[in-house]
């Protein structure tokens, strides 16, 4: 069973722009809490929608009689970093998280009922600072540097149980925030809670949670980049 994880993403000053400055002063917090840089890492998500009969990418709600069956119009897809034989899928309407093989994509092109239509990689550095594991990186669309966020993820390797490890968690948010509060950056990082019960999940973390996590953190992403 995985240990508890939380993700955070930037939320800019009003005004204010993401640059890559704003991730090298993260990094730099890691380090200087003494974090010692373990490698890099890499979680991808796709946007899927369904096909319409004449091939083409599913339209407004009012066009949906033109899918394969009763098809959800939009399915999310996560490949996280540390599970490459698995891939998640949400359909966040119908509050479902499901979990295939990593050939799930290639399946998915072969039935023609989705097209991809955005892919995003969520990928940087990986901190190891005592029994806590940060992963720090950049969000990115596939093929190209067009910065669309920073985001971190906070591992407690002690602990399964989302409830048990609440306080810890907080603890460590609030000490975060406090070193990365004394670089007078031009905005913060926000945790947003995902509703897992929704979901059907329970309080002993899996990776359907984490799958879950990225959904929350690429709205809340996408609503700063609408901003």
């Amino acid at each position: 069973m995985p240990p508890v994880k939380w993700l955070m993403h930037w939320h800019p000053s009003p005004g204010a722009t993401l640059n890559t400055q704003i991730l090298a002063e993260a990094c730099g917090c890691a380090e200087s809490l003494g974090g010692a840089k373990d490698g890099r890492w890499k979680t991808s998500i796709i946007f899927y929608r369904a096909m319409t009969r004449d091939g083409g990418a599913a339209g407004p709600a009012g066009q949906q009689g033109q899918q394969h069956g009763d098809l959800p119009r939009e399915l999310l897809g996560v490949a996280l970093h540390e599970r490459p034989g698995l891939y998640f899928s949400i359909v966040r309407l119908a509050k479902l998280v499901l979990q295939a093989d990593a050939t799930f994509p290639q399946v998915m092109e072969k039935l023609q009922s989705y097209k991809a239509r955005v892919a995003l990689n969520f990928e940087g550095f990986q901190y190891q600072l005592g029994d806590f594991c940060l992963r720090i990186g950049k969000c990115v669309p596939n093929n190209s540097e067009v910065l669309r966020g920073i985001m971190m993820e906070v591992e407690y390797y002690p602990l399964s149980s989302i409830e048990k490890s609440r306080a810890i968690m907080e603890d460590f948010f609030d000490v975060w925030q406090e070193t990365v509060a004394k670089k007078s950056l031009p905005g913060h990082f926000i945790h947003v809670e995902s509703n897992f019960s929704e979901y059907g999940l329970s309080d002993q973390y899996s990776f359907q949670h984490t799958a879950v996590q990225y959904a929350t953190c690429l709205q809340q992403l996408m609503a700063v980049v609408r901003g």
